[in-house]
C-alpha cells in the first residue's frame, strides 16, 4: 500500500475547476507576497542587483521536484514528458527571456502584479494576448519547420545520460544551495560596504 493513498481523493468535474482557482489565487498571493510581482524587483535580477526572483525559483524547483519525485515514487503520479524539440525550444526561450526583461514580468507575475493594481502590468497582458494568438495561428507552419529540427522525442535527461533520476536531482540541489550560498555572501559582503 502507497503511503499517501489515503490522502489523495480523486478530484474531478466541477471540483478540479474550484480548486485551479483557489490554488490559482493562493499562487498569486504568494508571488505577491513574495516580492516579484514587483516590476522593479524582476527588472533588477536582470541587472545582477536583486536575487530575489532567483532565490524564487530555485526554491521552487526544489521543493516540486521533491513533491513530484515522492508522487511518482509512491505511485500516486506519473511524468507526462513534453516533446525534447530543441530548436523550438531553444527560440521559444530567447522569446520568453527578451519579452521578460521588456516587459518586467513574466506571464505568471504579470496576471499577480495586474491583479494588485499595476496598470503597466494590465496593458502587458494585452500583448501578451496577442501573442498567443499569433502563435496558434502561425503554429501549422511552426509545427511543419520549426519542431522538426532537432527533436529529439519525449525524453528526460536520465534517458539521453544513462545517469538516475536521482542523482541529478541531487546535483540540482547541490546547485541550489552553492547559489544560495554565494549570493548570500555576496549580499552580505555589498551590505557591509555600503554601512562602512
Amino acid at each position: 500500500m502507497h503511503l499517501f493513498a489515503a490522502v489523495t481523493p480523486p478530484v474531478a468535474g466541477s471540483a478540479a475547476l474550484v480548486a485551479s482557482v483557489v490554488l490559482g489565487a493562493i499562487f498569486g498571493v504568494l508571488l505577491h507576497r513574495g516580492g516579484v510581482a514587483n516590476y522593479n524587483v524582476i527588472v533588477n535580477q536582470f541587472r545582477f542587483r536583486d536575487f530575489t526572483v532567483l532565490k524564487i525559483m530555485l526554491t521552487a524547483i526544489i521543493v516540486g521536484g521533491l513533491g513530484v519525485l515522492a508522487l511518482n515514487s509512491a505511485g500516486l503520479a506519473n511524468y507526462h514528458i513534453k516533446a525534447a524539440n530543441m530548436l523550438g525550444i531553444t527560440a521559444g526561450a530567447a522569446i520568453f527571456g527578451v519579452g521578460m526583461v521588456l516587459y518586467g514580468y513574466c506571464p505568471g507575475t504579470a496576471i499577480a502584479a495586474a491583479a494588485s493594481g499595476s496598470l503597466h502590468a494590465l496593458v502587458g497582458l494585452g500583448g501578451l494576448l496577442v501573442g498567443g494568438t499569433l502563435y496558434a495561428f502561425s503554429f501549422p507552419w511552426i509545427a511543419q519547420h520549426i519542431l522538426p529540427v532537432a527533436a529529439l522525442g519525449k525524453v528526460r535527461l536520465p534517458d539521453v545520460t544513462g545517469v538516475p533520476a536521482l542523482v541529478w536531482f541531487i546535483a540540482l540541489i547541490v546547485i541550489a544551495l552553492t547559489v544560495f550560498f554565494l549570493i548570500e555572501r555576496a549580499e552580505r559582503r555589498t551590505a557591509l560596504s555600503s554601512a562602512t
